[in-house]
């Protein structure tokens, strides 16, 4: 594909740091707006690219948002109060910012820009976990963060603006802003420093996906953007529909000495429980290239490397 040029808002986030190395390893242009609210400083790792540019800001700022439109051909709105306890403890911005701005954004948009959108597949929300849900699944989320993006989605989707959403499963891996909340993350995390996992209702069941297929998702849904545009796309890996047992039990085979503990009586706050059907992007010609077992084996390594120099409760 011909030199694009791509705006990431929350490009220094856990997903942007990523998602940003992708985009600009393989030739594109690549403006990062963010406003640095956790302190990051990845933009840091991209100053020597030409094709790097980062601008400090909030996506709320109508003015700002309008003057970076003007230069640029995607759009991949990733800035976000993400997860469940950070839209509970800060529900204005998580609606202004998850959900307004976003519609917002698709107001000022042209309609030869394209927007790729990350939603999540928690909207699927207290499922059984042994029905299959495709994307013609009912969304039901069961929290602020999956309402409001549930609802930003549908409002990109009934634009007449070309759109493309991915339903994101819980994503893993190793980040230059690095997520410790997120659940593959944080058992690795705690089988390390605890030596032990206590597992909440472990038969609850979520699916996954690696940080880099994630990008590698949104390069494809690029570069086949004409004949995949108009709809939503589930994106995990098929064959890791897997319950907090099974999980723990994958992370055992790496750390040996890991005690899994089952309580048998309190619960998790966090009531998800759904197996995905990642068929509909895969019959677009999309594979994942990473693998559970590898994403905790890369965990390892590199949460190895932070104990030498911190503890890992301070990341």
């Amino acid at each position: 594909m011909p030199k694009e040029r791509i705006l990431i808002t929350g490009g220094a986030g856990y997903l942007g740091s990523v998602m940003t190395k992708h985009f600009l390893d393989i030739g594109h242009k690549v403006t990062c707006l963010d406003n640095l609210r956790y302190h990051q400083i990845s933009p840091m790792l991209f100053a020597d690219d030409q094709n790097y540019e980062f601008v400090f800001g909030d996506v709320r700022d109508s003015s700002l948002i309008s003057k970076l439109l003007t230069k640029v051909d995607l759009i991949i709105p990733l800035a976000a109060i993400v997860g469940m306890p950070a839209c509970n403890a800060n529900p204005e911005d998580a609606r202004t910012i998850n959900q307004e701005a976003i519609i917002n954004l698709d107001k000022l948009r042209s309609r030869s820009q394209r927007i790729i959108y990350p939603t999540t597949n928690s909207g699927y929300g207290a499922k059984t976990g042994e029905v299959f849900c495709t994307e013609e699944t009912p969304l039901e989320p069961i929290s602020l963060y999956g309402e409001t993006k549930a609802a930003a989605e549908k409002a990109l989707l009934e634009s007449d603006k070309p759109t493309i959403t991915l339903r994101l499963a819980t994503v893993f891996g190793l980040s230059p802003r690095m997520r410790t909340d997120l659940l593959v993350n944080d058992f690795v995390k705690r089988a390390l420093e605890d030596k032990y996992l206590v597992l909440f209702e472990a038969d609850f069941k979520r699916n996954y996906i690696h940080i880099k297929d994630v990008a590698r998702g949104f390069q494809h849904c690029n570069d086949n953007f004409e004949r995949m545009q108009g709809t939503m796309y589930n994106l995990g890996l098929e064959d890791a529909n897997l319950s907090k047992r099974q999980l723990a039990q994958k992370i055992k085979k790496y750390i040996p000495d890991l005690v899994i503990i089952e309580a048998p009586v309190g619960e998790d706050p966090d009531k998800r429980n759904y197996v995905v059907s990642n068929k509909k992007i895969r019959g677009t010609g999309f594979s994942p290239m990473y693998s559970l077992d590898q994403g905790i084996q890369e965990l390892i390594k590199g949460y190895l490397v932070i104990l030498r120099h911190n503890p890992l409760k301070n990341i």
